[in-house]
Formats: C-alpha cells, structure tokens, sequence
C-alpha cells in the first residue's frame, strides 16, 4: 500500500474511536467535455444529525483527496466538487472530539490535521468546487474557501465562522483566505460581530452578495444546476467575477489601510461585547493582523500555534460545556417537557395588545407559524397603530433582503387587528401582552374566556407575575400557561414556559412544541415570582444600585461586573430595560422574598423626574452623571472597591441561584445557565453562571458546596 501523508495522524484518530465519522463518498459525474470527481460529506446518520469533523473524519477526507490528486495526475478526472448530505455541506469541527483533546500535542496535531487536508484541497492539480447545498459552519466554510469555486444554495441556512463565539479561531485557513475573497470588513463581520452577536449566521443569499460563493441557485435542483455550471467554468464559458476581492500583498495602500481600519473596528466590537474578558476574539484579530502581509503557509502556523494555545485554556473547555452541553444538549432536550405528541395544532394565534412587545410577537408568530394573528387593543386608533408598526417592520425585513417580496406581503397579510375579542373565537392560542398588573391581566383572561373555544390555550407573557393567580377564577385553569419571552423578542433565543398547578399536560407540551416552532429555546419553570431570569438579574443589578446608595461612586459600582465580561454594565441595563419595569419588578422581588432584593429609593427618585437613566452622554462621547441628577439623589457613608462590589454580588447570585434549585424553580444547575445564557447574554466564555460561581469560590463560601461537584 502506498504510504499517505495522512498516516502520521492516525495515532490522534485512534483517540477518538467513538467519533461519528462523516465519510468521503465520491462519485464520477460525467459533464458534456469534462469528468467531475463529487465528494459528497455523510455521516450516513439521518438528516437529524450533523455531519462535522473529527480526526477520523479529516483523515478520511484527507486520504480521498490524494486518490484523487492522483486521477487528476492521471488525466481521469479533469475537476472534484464538494457537497454534503441534505441540508449541510458541515457543521464545523465536532466539538465532542475536540474537547478530549486536552494534550497541548494532541490540539496541535488536529489543527496541522485540518490545514494538511484543506491545503491539498487547495492544490489539488484541477479545478475545485464547493456547492454549498446546506449549513457550512467553521471548518465546514473553511472547506469551501479552500476551493477554487463555490456555489450556494439559495435554501441554505447557518453559513459563517463561530468560531470567536465558541472560544477559538477560524483555524483551517478562514482567517486568511476570508478577507481575501470578500474583503476584510465583511470577513471580520463574518469572523467577530456575527459571532458575538447571538453567534448569528447568514443563508445562501448572502453569501453570494458578499462574494463568498460566485453563484446563486434554487434549493430544489442545486446539484444539478452547480454541476451544470462548473461544466461551464471549465469549459470556460463562465468569466468569475469577485469584486469584493482584497489582496494586502499586492501592497495597495488602500487595501493596507483597510486592513487596519477594520481591524480596529473590530476590537470595538469585542471590546463593547466582552469587555475583552475572552481571549479567543482578540486571538482572531491577532491572527488577522500578523497575517496582513504573510503567505497562506505563514498564516497556517499561526493559525496551528493559535489554536493549540486556545484549545487548552480554561475559557475553551467552559465554552463547550456553555454551548454543547447546556445550549445545544439540555436546549434541544429540555427537562420536563411532555411527549411532544401531546401537542395541539396551532392553526391561529391572538395576541392581546397593540404595543411594542404585542407587535413583536404578532411578527414573531406570522413570520414563523404561517398562522393568522389577530391583535386587540382598547380602540382602534391603538389597533391600527399596532398593526401599522408590525406591518413597517416587515417592510425594514424586506428591505434588508431578510424576507422576499412574496413573503412580506404574506406576512403582512397574516397579521390584522380588532377592537373586539371576538376574532379568538377560533384561535387555538392567545397570548396577552398588556400592563404588567395582576388586576388588569386577570380581566383579560376572564374576557378571553367568554370568547375561546374550551381548547384554546391562554398564555401570558407576564415577566413576573403569578401565573397561577391569573387563573384563579377561571373555568378552565389548566389551559393557562406562562409563555414568557425576551426583548427583543426577534434576537433573544429564550422562552420562559411557566407551569401552574393546574396547567396541564397537553397544553404544556403544545408549548414547548409552538417555542421550538417559533425557533426558540423553551425551559420549564415553576410558578415563583419572576421565574428565573430577571429573578436573577435583579438580584444582580439590587446589589450594585445598593452598593452606588450606600456611597460607592457611580463609575467604581458600574464597572465592577467587568471581569464577568456582561453584554452591558448595570446601570445600563436598567436604562434599557426601563427604570420603572425594573423597579416594579424589584419590588414585586421583595414582596415575595423579602429585603435580598433592594428596591432604591434613588432610581425611585429618577423615576419621578422622569429621568430615564443614571448616565448621560458628554459632547465627547463618554459618560457622566449630570450635577441635575446628582442634586435628586442621597448617598450613605459606607462605600465600597470594585472588588468588594465583584464579590458581594457573585455571593448574592450564588445564594439567590441556590435558593431557586431548593425551591425547584428549575430542574437543575443546567437549567438556571441556560436561562442566563439565552435570557441575560450570559458570556459562552464563562461556561454558565453556576460554574463561574463555583470557580471563584461563591458556591461554596455561600451555600457550603458547589453546584457542580
């Protein structure tokens, strides 16, 4: 047998027997005047299934590549093409494998395992293609950028290069060949804003007018048509056009200086989202920039030397368990959840309401259930103001290419408005949106029910609020359900499904069905004051306007959160989200657990002026607190250092979380990270609040154990 260069990797892919290997299935497809060698990537295991990269996997791609280099040598095949399995060319690297890696040598060999098989993609002697008829994610888009051409599906979800988000770098070539095909500001939009923002993806579309792929084709006949054109490409027939296309070695200075200037955009970006408290972003941009003028092999080692360092640190390892175990794992399979065949169909969709959070929720349904939705208001001046602001928000979609013409106008189409409940009659699910206040909320439920069919689930978006209160009274409590979700509703992945003791179970199990239809991630909690997620953000933010009250000063209290590496600072936060919301909802905490939650006489004070934050904005762009604030407000004589701040909460947080697994307000320590990380913006980086906390000693000087033992 003749020996492969690949052999030096098989003692790495003995590592990981159990590895879910995608294979290398490859077919001649005969094309008028040319032979075209097709690797199709399966892993042979369903469509529910992703196909990723293991070692295993990479060496079998790896040896393909050279029996097929050989052919091409040969004069059997005059072009190899890419594809995968429906609906994903990869899904990037299998995590899984990577993170039983912990051999600083075993990182290293995966990472110059990965460049070995894509370089000889690269060079393969003949033309490359990559028809991207699916999710192309890290190393999965890596593949296809190896390529000498790609094509997209216009169907394909999930393209981009997560890697920032999950703690390392686009390491097998994205980082330099990206910026080199689309430009640097696009391929660091790609490398770092999407990746830290919600780790967002974009679709085929997109990916062809950033010039990542030099073609365009409809999902249903896509192999067809790309195989159709690479015939075209090699019959050269087709001139490739990439205008997008960026060389820093050519030494234009205008491309030099681009390369700078978005470079230090981008460490705006990571220093806005993370506080610069995660290393593998700022490794991108390190990457980036040290490879402005280097060759493809100079930037390959140090991509090797980058990934080897990243896949050994602290802040890797709780990223997996962050995104794989709890986002991934616990969020596809929450705890809880009833058999999903006890589900009802929801063919219809009210929402009561016409406001701001109504109208984000009317588009949420339409846009992804393709249901009718029929908001009600007080009057109609309120109803078709409602419906007029979802209707301008389908039109922002359209405009950004997010929804096509067709769909906009179905969408706008969906979503209509009334004075009168009586369009619910034949809804199957209605959810109220109106004042946060008991009263209020228990009379909407009372007027739904005059109204519903006797199997109509009512929900309530309540963000604190006794759910079971709200069905008190009603004929039919075990239809009522809380069903909260997170501002904004389109961005936040979160849905707080709330039991009450009477809910039962078919309507449970309709809601986690109708969260996951509407692309959301649902979680089972139990029936307490402010469930989960602002339970613990109010402790938080409690503890920080308590320190500022007791005399701390502003910036010192503000800042002290800093190494946690927060999406924003508290005092930002409660800017956003409303002083009033959250002082309603801190003294609704305290109603029911007492003084552990702080309600501030000062941001009472600022409520009454009608001052909607503590800081305002300076004519030089930074912060300050005007001297009109300053003279609202009164101060104790006990201040506190950024690291007594830092501590005081990280102990409140480890006692308030304890308190809630007591009370079984969730199942587990996995159940509470999920919520912040989907609900808070949590930083991946942390691995979950409970592990942070139980890393920094707070678990245990708290509650006498960790939470994860």
């Amino acid at each position: 047998m003749t020996p492969s260069a690949f052999d030096r990797f098989d003692a790495l892919a003995s590592r990981v027997p159990g590895e879910a290997v995608t294979h290398s299935l490859v077919e001649d497809i005969t094309v008028p005047g040319a032979t075209i060698a097709l690797i199709t990537l399966d892993n042979q295991l369903g469509a529910s299934k992703p196909t990723t990269l293991g070692p295993n996997t990479l060496v079998e791609l790896g040896r393909t590549l050279e029996i097929l280099r050989d052919r091409a040598i040969a004069g059997e095949i005059d072009a190899v093409a890419v594809t995968g399995k429906p609906s994903y060319l990869v899904a990037g690297a299998d995590l899984t494998t990577v993170k039983q890696l912990r051999e600083r040598e075993l990182g290293t060999q995966m990472a110059r395992l990965g460049h070995a098989a894509y370089d000889l993609l690269a060079d393969l002697g003949v033309p490359t293609f990559a028809f991207i008829n699916g999710v192309a994610l890290g190393g999965g888009l890596e593949i296809a950028l190896a390529c000498t051409y790609r094509t997209v599906s216009a169907d394909a979800q999930g393209i981009g290069l997560p890697e920032a988000f999950i703690g390392l770098i686009p390491g097998w070539g994205g980082v330099y060949r990206l910026p080199r095909l689309i430009g640097p500001e696009a391929a660091l939009k790609i490398m770092i804003e999407n990746p830290l923002g919600n780790n967002r993806t974009i679709g085929g579309p997109e990916a062809f007018d950033l010039g990542i792929a030099d073609a365009l084709f409809a999902g249903e006949d896509f192999l067809a048509q790309s195989l159709a054109w690479a015939r075209d490409v090699l019959a050269g027939s087709i001139p490739i056009e990439r205008p997008h296309a960026a060389d820093p070695a050519s030494g234009d200075p205008e491309v030099l200086s681009r390369w700078d200037v978005a470079a230090k955009a981008a460490r705006a970006v990571v220093a806005a989202k993370t506080g610069d408290a995660a290393p593998a972003p700022a490794k991108v941009l390190d990457v980036f920039e040290a490879g402005k003028l280097a060759t493809q092999e100079e930037s390959a080692e140090l991509e090797v030397l980058a990934l080897t360092e990243l896949m050994q640190t602290p802040q890797f390892r709780d990223t997996v368990y962050a995104f794989l175990d709890v986002v991934q794992r616990r969020g596809r399979r929450p705890a809880g959840a009833p058999d999903a065949s006890l589900a009802r169909p929801v063919t219809k969709v009210g929402v009561v309401g016409a406001g701001l959070m109504a109208g984000q929720l009317a588009l949420l349904f339409a846009r992804q259930l393709r249901v009718p939705v029929v908001m009600t208001d007080i009057d109609q001046a309120r109803v078709d103001k409602g419906v007029a602001h979802v209707h301008s928000e389908v039109d922002k979609l359209l405009a950004r290419g997010s929804l096509s013409s067709n769909s906009a106008d179905r969408v706008k189409a969906l979503i209509t408005g009334s004075v009168s409940k009586e369009p619910f009659a034949d809804a199957d699910f209605v959810i109220e949106a109106v004042f946060e206040e008991l009263s209020v909320k228990k009379q909407v439920f009372a007027e739904l029910e005059a109204v519903v069919s006797p199997e109509c689930i009512l929900a309530t978006n309540t963000s604190s609020l006794s759910v079971t209160s709200m069905a008190e009274g009603l004929a039919h409590p075990e239809r009522v359900i809380g069903f909260h979700f997170f501002n904004p509703v389109a961005v936040m992945p979160l849905v707080e499904i709330v039991r009450a003791p009477k809910t039962d179970e078919a309507v449970l199990a309709t809601a986690f069905v109708l969260a996951a239809s509407l692309k959301k991630t649902g979680v089972l909690v139990r029936d307490a004051a402010a469930f989960v997620v602002n339970r613990v953000l109010l402790r938080l933010m409690g503890e920080v306007t308590a320190a500022f009250d007791e005399g701390t000063p502003a910036e010192v209290a503000d800042s002290a959160l800093a190494p946690m590496g927060l999406p924003m600072t508290p005092f930002t936060l409660a800017s956003m989200v409303g002083l009033p919301v959250a002082q309603h909802v801190s003294e609704s905490l305290r109603a029911a657990f007492g003084d552990r939650f702080h309600v501030s006489a000062n941001q009472q004070a600022l409520i009454d002026a009608g001052i909607k934050g503590l800081w305002a904005t300076t004519a030089d762009g930074g912060k300050e607190i005007p001297a009109s604030t300053m003279d609202l407000l009164s101060f104790g004589g006990s201040p506190s250092s950024s690291e007594q701040v830092l501590r005081r909460c990280q102990d409140a947080l480890a006692e308030e979380i304890g308190l809630i697994l007591e009370e079984g307000v969730v199942a587990g320590p996995e159940d509470v990270d999920l919520c912040i990380i989907l609900g808070a913006g949590w930083p991946m980086h942390l691995g979950g609040i409970t592990p942070y906390l139980d890393r920094v000693g707070a678990s245990e000087r708290v509650n006498g154990r960790a939470f994860h033992p």
